[in-house]
């Protein structure tokens, strides 16, 4: 069977174990990266393609004949052209539920740094502050109480459900949106409006796609309480980057904790990069990168494999 993987380094590979895709796929052949010039090349003859974050599109797909699968290494399937690989026939098949507990620490860890001034107590420190401090501790930034709040999530797969049960541990209420379109049915979640005006954290984990692009511009933003902490862990494309650090710098929202952005790497730049709020924490989409996590990903994607080859549809997205 003739395999590729296209961009393994983009899953930290020198900290992973690629056996279990090595017994799946004993040929495979593992690059590091691919450059847009490079990808038709390396799969024209492949009947299986690997990759994370390599896009293939209509034009390239055309091009690969012998392709019967395409395996993800991540949940999101937007690098993706669906319509073309299902009118060639392609399988695709992603992996799920791999990187929950990673993401579900970082979107605490963000948000416990923001509602505790955890980075600038350090930083105060480290200025000697605290040094020259009247008091035996200093109380110059604020500090929140998780349970004093209500957490709003948009997107109520396995991350927010599961962020969701970590929010109700530390005691704070928690709110679902309702889906755009769908009928007002007594599930319990509320009006994405209703959400916006109603919560302390608005954490997002929904997908990105012609519905969720631009979910949160200026006009949501002004919806939010002026306390309110907006955290992205799903794609920078959700967020009007100009409008969010606007609203902080005003004072409209409390803060943002961002781990993606509509551009990355952001070789040409990006507004939250270019902001010196300490309000506004940046990551660099490390949300769901533990090496557990990282590593289940290459497991469920050789399970994946392996199941294709028997005949069986696991995590298809046709």
């Amino acid at each position: 069977m003739n395999a590729t993987f296209l961009d393994f380094a983009t899953l930290g590979a020198d900290e992973l174990d690629s056996t279990p895709l090595l017994n799946v796929l004993p040929n495979l052949r593992i690059y590091d990266t691919t450059t847009p010039s490079q990808v038709v090349e390396r799969i024209r003859d492949a009947e299986i393609v690997l990759l994370n974050k390599v896009k293939l599109d209509r034009a390239i797909l055309r091009q690969a004949s012998k392709l019967r699968c395409i395996g993800l290494t991540a949940t999101g399937v937007d690098n993706i052209d669906l319509d073309a690989a299902r009118e060639q026939g392609i399988a695709v098949c992603n992996v799920t539920a791999y990187c929950t507990q990673s993401v579900v620490e970082h979107v605490f860890g963000a948000l416990l740094t923001l509602t505790h001034n955890l980075h600038q107590y350090n930083a105060a420190i480290r200025t000697g502050a605290w040094q020259e401090s009247a008091q035996f501790c200093m109380l110059d930034y604020p500090l929140r109480e998780l349970s004093a709040m209500t957490m709003g999530i948009v997107g109520s797969g396995n991350l927010g459900s599961a962020v969701a049960r970590a929010a109700e541990f530390f005691g704070m209420q928690v709110l679902f949106a309702r889906r755009a379109g769908a009928a007002g049915a007594d599930d319990g979640r509320i009006p994405f409006d209703e959400l916006l005006q109603s919560a302390d954290v608005i954490s997002l984990h929904c997908p990105l796609n012609d519905q969720t692009a631009g979910l949160i511009g200026n006009r949501e933003l002004a919806l939010m309480k002026n306390n309110a902490i907006l955290i992205n862990t799903a794609r920078g494309g959700l967020v009007d980057s100009s409008a969010l650090v606007s609203a902080i710098d005003a004072g409209q929202i409390a803060g943002a904790a961002v781990d993606v952005l509509n551009e990355e790497p952001p070789s040409n730049g990006d507004p939250l990069l270019e902001s010196d709020n300490p309000r506004l924490f940046v990551t660099p989409h490390i949300a769901w990168a533990t090496r557990e996590a990282r590593q289940h990903s290459v497991e469920q994607l050789a399970g994946n494999i392996e199941a294709f080859l028997r005949g069986e549809r696991r995590n298809r997205i046709d």
